[in-house]
């Protein structure tokens, strides 16, 4: 059995959680910081040594330093130097807060949690920090590029009753997307396939095989060749809504990825993704309240596509 790792004997530094690694079961090291040079590649040699020499790797019985024994599938934390991120430039709203429960509008661009290259310019981090709410974890994900509804759990005793809403699909949620506007597409229709992303592959694909996403589609109204639409999904496969609409030849306004890749550098914020997740509604499992969280954002390609 996979041994549960430890809490982190580290608090979290300006809202992002100590890094965590864990020793192989053996190995030819005589030290940890022989090890750690060996594992940690993209730090110098001379920078794992002084943060060993400041205490700043601990492990479950506290700092370790250049001659502590090797331990095989010991525990370690630290805290990460994190190079400049490119800021994003758009401000979280807070819609509704209680004792258990933040909810957000996330703008565009701004990740739901650390990962890559984005930690600190982050909603997870951002809300930590600035609320001061060390425990504070998502009741579930939006991607980075789509705009939205996006709710947290203050505390870690409440974090799986939420959290296991969205894994047994008892939340409805409802996103808006611009697309173009075909007059041929018979609408409203629910889209089935079977989505596959494969990990470090940046795209999803439709594959023959059973039925794994369902998304319904609306047009809600159509102007000047941009339709707007009403996407309702019943599963929370990677990319399911920009798959679906893709396929349909409606592939949604400001997506780098579908039909074609495109390469965006960081800091280009200039034509987001205008999806948004318009919409959560749920029985909240501890008191039996019915929610429902919209957001107050709005899609700039309809209201004003040429400034888009």
């Amino acid at each position: 059995m996979r041994r549960k790792p430890p809490p982190s004997p580290l608090p979290p530094r300006d809202g992002v959680n100590a890094a965590r690694i864990r020793t192989p079961p053996d190995g030819p090291w005589d030290t940890i910081r022989d090890y750690l040079v060996r594992k940690l590649t993209k730090l110098d040699p001379a920078v794992i040594d002084a943060m060993l020499a400041e205490g700043a790797i601990v492990g479950v019985d506290g700092p370790i330093d250049a001659r502590t024994p090797f331990t095989p599938s010991a525990f370690l934390w630290f805290h990460r130097n994190r190079g400049d991120e490119v800021p994003v430039p758009f401000e979280l709203t807070v819609l509704h807060e209680d004792d258990v429960l933040l909810v957000v509008d996330k703008p565009h661009f701004l990740a739901t949690t650390p990962r890559g290259g984005h930690v600190r310019e982050t909603a997870l981090v951002r809300l930590r920090h600035t609320r001061d709410l060390p425990d504070l974890s998502p009741a579930h994900r939006l991607d980075r590029l789509t705009a939205g509804v996006l709710m947290f759990v203050k505390t870690a005793a409440h974090r799986s009753a939420y959290q296991n809403l969205f894994r047994d699909r008892l939340v409805h949620k409802e996103y808006e997307a611009i697309a173009p506007y075909s007059p041929e597409l018979a609408l409203p229709r629910t889209v089935e396939s079977r989505i596959v992303k494969k990990r470090g592959v940046l795209t999803a694909r439709e594959l023959p095989g059973p039925v794994n996403a369902r998304t319904h589609v609306e047009l809600i109204e159509h102007r000047d060749g941009l339709g707007r639409y009403r996407l309702v999904p019943e599963t929370g496969r990677t990319h399911q809504l920009r798959v679906h609409l893709n396929s349909l030849g409606i592939p949604i306004l400001g997506d780098p990825l579908y039909p074609e890749v495109r390469d965006v550098p960081p800091g280009d914020f200039r034509r987001p993704l205008q999806l948004l997740a318009k919409t959560l509604a749920f029985t909240d499992p501890l008191t039996g309240a019915e929610h429902r969280f919209e957001s107050a954002l709005r899609l700039r390609a309809w209201d004003s596509h040429p400034d888009w």
